[in-house]
């Protein structure tokens, strides 16, 4: 049997773009780019923790970067929880908060399942994994060899799926669905582990997407296609610059509104940024600004695709 297009040895790749950057391109990003200043420290404004939601209706509050609990089917869902001061295998060094998460962690209403889209330190965070197992001990849904990642927090048995492979979890149906991106947490593992995103699918018929990383590429159409009535898509609008190093890990705010139009979904809410200086060179400010610029140009409307403010909780009724 021929295996997937995406497999590759003992590894895995991208079949559209290639996202192999090489220590010369580090070096030229280094060399070449100034990073724009981002401030030490933001104090956001306190915001209501969230209520548990009850079926029927789809919740989103945003924590920070790319981390969420997500409210769907009467189920709370943690999506890629980050709570540590830096995004990084160092306590002294890495890409660093420069706000704190929206909410405590003790603050939310539960955790029903976990989801971990991939092994990159801003979205596989150890410390946090491991609160997360004390607190709830969720199961938890990954993508091919990253269990063992999550092991180390104390998290056994989570479900690794490949790309479109699906589970039946906590009364969820969970899909694993193809992204533009890369995996690595040592220079010696790189693309080893698989990365994607996640659709989950509740009885009462609510849909949410989560893409995690990545980069523009015809997933989108076929994510759309196969999941005809997205409630509510998780995009990524930061962490683009520079464009030469970025472009095929990381969408524009531009590619992000190409995104959420091809994926057909009823809203879209940006994430992946405004948290970790050292991620990226773009100002802080400037992933908003631009998804506001790029939505009149391609004619979709504020509240279609917008961001919450860090803390904050959307609720809203779902698709049946």
């Amino acid at each position: 049997m021929t295996p997937p297009a995406h497999h590759a040895g003992q590894g895995f790749r991208n079949p559209y773009d290639p996202t192999t950057r090489t220590l010369r391109d580090v070096w030229r990003w280094r060399r070449e780019t100034t990073p724009a200043p981002w401030p030490q420290w933001i104090d956001d404004p306190g915001q209501p923790p969230p209520r548990r939601i009850e079926a029927g209706r789809i919740g989103v509050t945003f924590i920070g970067h790319a981390s969420f609990l997500v409210q769907i089917g009467g189920r709370c869902v943690l999506l890629d929880p980050v709570w540590s001061m830096r995004a990084s295998p160092l306590a002294f060094a890495g890409p660093k908060r420069v706000r704190a998460p929206g909410q405590a962690l003790a603050d939310l209403p539960g955790c029903d399942l976990l989801l971990v889209s991939h092994n990159h330190y801003d979205h596989l965070d150890l410390p946090t994994l491991r609160a997360v197992r004390r607190r709830w001990a969720p199961p938890a849904v990954t993508g091919l060899e990253n269990a063992r990642h999550l092991a180390k927090a104390g998290i056994r048995g989570a479900r690794e799926l490949d790309w479109w492979e699906h589970a039946e979890v906590a009364g969820l149906r969970v899909t694993y669905v193809p992204a533009q991106h890369f995996s690595a947490r040592t220079p010696w593992d790189r693309n080893r582990s698989l990365w994607g995103g996640f659709v989950l699918e509740a009885p009462d018929g609510g849909t949410v997407y989560f893409a995690a990383d990545s980069g523009w590429c015809p997933y989108f159409e076929q994510i759309g296609r196969r999941f005809p009535r997205i409630d509510l898509a998780l995009i990524p609008i930061g962490a683009y610059a520079p464009r030469f190093f970025m472009q095929t890990q990381h969408m524009d705010p531009a590619e992000a509104v190409m995104a959420h139009r091809a994926l057909g979904a009823r809203r879209s809410i940006g994430m992946h940024f405004g948290t970790f200086a050292g991620l990226t060179d773009e100002p802080i400010e400037e992933p908003e600004a631009k998804l506001a610029e790029a939505r009149a140009a391609q004619g979709v409307p504020a509240e279609a695709f917008t961001t919450l403010p860090f803390g904050a909780t959307l609720e809203f009724q779902a698709a049946t």
